[in-house]
């Protein structure tokens, strides 16, 4: 007979895709992938710069909350809390600088560890992996967007129609 272990977390249900909120980055809405296939979440980022702030390391980085426009990007400042070797979906190993980020996802806070990526070509600027969403995420991949949409124009913004 199979004993079931109660989870200590929430089990808050989430879908394959969620528009989730950078409350740190001051970034409201962004459209992110939720990836269980992935360990670390990843964030599009570009103009990757490092640099050391009171003998630590950090990274300033830039941030398009938006797929198809460049409209409202934010540059960021954070310490660098780990370097991974990351491997794609292809196969190919990368080197990657890991940030902790508070990501707010279907109305819960949790604190992530974010590794700093170019996405242009991919479909969603931020992809949620499996390390975040252990924090008592349960994902039905049959259903999108449980934490609620966008407001419109963040939507249509999304879609390069601002």
């Amino acid at each position: 007979m199979y004993q079931v272990s109660r989870s200590t977390h929430s089990n808050t249900l989430t879908g394959w895709r969620e528009w989730v909120s950078l409350p740190d980055l001051g970034v409201d809405w962004i459209k992110a992938k939720i990836d269980t296939g992935a360990r670390t979440s990843s964030l599009h980022a570009f103009d990757i710069q490092e640099f050391e702030r009171d003998g630590e390391a950090w990274v300033r980085f830039r941030v398009k909350p938006w797929q198809d426009s460049q409209e409202d990007a934010v540059v960021v400042e954070s310490p660098i809390h780990d370097r991974r070797a990351v491997r794609s979906s292809s196969g190919h190993a990368q080197e990657r600088l890991v940030v902790q980020l508070m990501m707010r996802l279907v109305d819960r806070e949790v604190m992530a560890e974010v590794t700093l990526s170019n996405r242009d070509e991919m479909g969603f600027r931020m992809l949620i992996g499996r390390e975040a969403l252990r924090r008592g995420y349960v994902v039905d991949p049959a259903r999108s967007f449980l934490g609620g949409r966008a407001p419109r124009e963040a939507r249509r913004r999304n879609r390069g129609r601002a």
